[in-house]
């Protein structure tokens, strides 16, 4: 069966309004135009979809059931139509992206915020995620755009490298806090808050401190950089923490200072190398590129 998408207007309208007059001027054709429409889709589905009733058409419980279908299909193109009207004007488009957890609690929300501004109209998908799954999303189409950890492991993602420095949290009123940088020496005995053991700030602290030949002291072991300030919040330890959580978090209770030898973060902007980006994500990712760049490493 070979149904027409004006047909199943006519008969959407019809529902909607509850007359055929109605439904002409909601379509804005003939009363005759509607009413053919209507007798040529009765007819193919060999189904009574209305009664009569003082001039008004009634649905009947199978017109019911397929109203339910026809509903989301009719308004289903009517906000295709929309959105390209909005992207011929360039007010609207969708913004699609992902960012690994530390950026996802102020670094990102105040940067979409900002470029949302000047667009109203604009649809925002944003998650925050790990990122091996970030990389997966954007590879799959999913997003558009990905910030995340490196080393990536898919070949079709074109990547603007990002090399950020951590910092030390330490809770406020801690005596470490006089010092201007931390070294191992300094940290000898002092437990640490740490993500877990494959991670590449945990790995490199551990290592830092095997040189240097002090034992690392291990109290808390969790998996994000939210989770782990947090403990430093509550007097648990110090960790070895990336700018962008430290930089987003107002709620105070600690204090970062630079660590020595530095502890370095690999990351990555991403998209996909197959898929072009629509214009609301280009003009996004040369703002994300420039917001980015304060935070590069020497």
């Amino acid at each position: 069966m070979s149904l027409r998408f004006r047909q199943l207007q006519a008969f959407h309208a019809i529902v909607e309004t509850g007359t055929v007059t109605g439904a002409a001027e909601q379509l804005g054709i003939s009363q005759p135009g509607i009413s053919n429409l209507l007798s040529q889709l009765e007819r193919q589905t060999r189904l009574k979809l209305f009664q009569r009733n003082k001039g008004r058409l009634i649905p009947t419980p199978e017109a019911g059931v397929l109203f339910q279908e026809v509903d989301t299909v009719v308004r289903g193109l009517d906000h295709v139509s929309q959105a390209v009207t909005d992207l011929q004007n360039k007010q609207g488009g969708q913004l699609q992206v992902a960012s690994q957890h530390s950026m996802s609690f102020g670094f990102m929300p105040k940067l979409i915020a900002q470029f949302a501004r000047s667009r109203p109209d604009m649809s925002i998908s944003f998650q925050a995620q790990y990122s091996l799954k970030i990389q997966e999303w954007v590879m799959s189409g999913l997003f558009e755009i990905g910030i995340c950890e490196r080393p990536l492991l898919h070949d079709g993602l074109e990547a603007h490298p990002v090399t950020v420095e951590t910092r030390l949290a330490i809770p406020s009123g801690n005596p470490l806090a006089d010092h201007d940088v931390l070294t191992p020496e300094l940290l000898e005995g002092v437990p640490f808050v740490v993500m877990g053991p494959e991670h590449m700030t945990h790995r490199r602290t551990r290592e830092v401190f095997q040189q240097a030949g002090i034992p690392m002291t291990t109290r808390v072991h969790s998996h994000l950089f939210k989770n782990l300030l947090s403990f430093v919040q509550e007097g648990m330890g110090v960790s070895i923490l990336d700018p962008f959580v430290l930089d987003f978090d107002t709620s105070g209770g600690f204090v970062s200072r630079p660590f020595r030898p530095r502890i370095m973060m690999e990351m990555a902007v991403i998209t996909s190398k197959t898929r072009p980006l629509s214009s609301v994500g280009a003009e996004f990712l040369d703002l994300l590129k420039s917001e980015l760049a304060p935070y590069e490493a020497a």
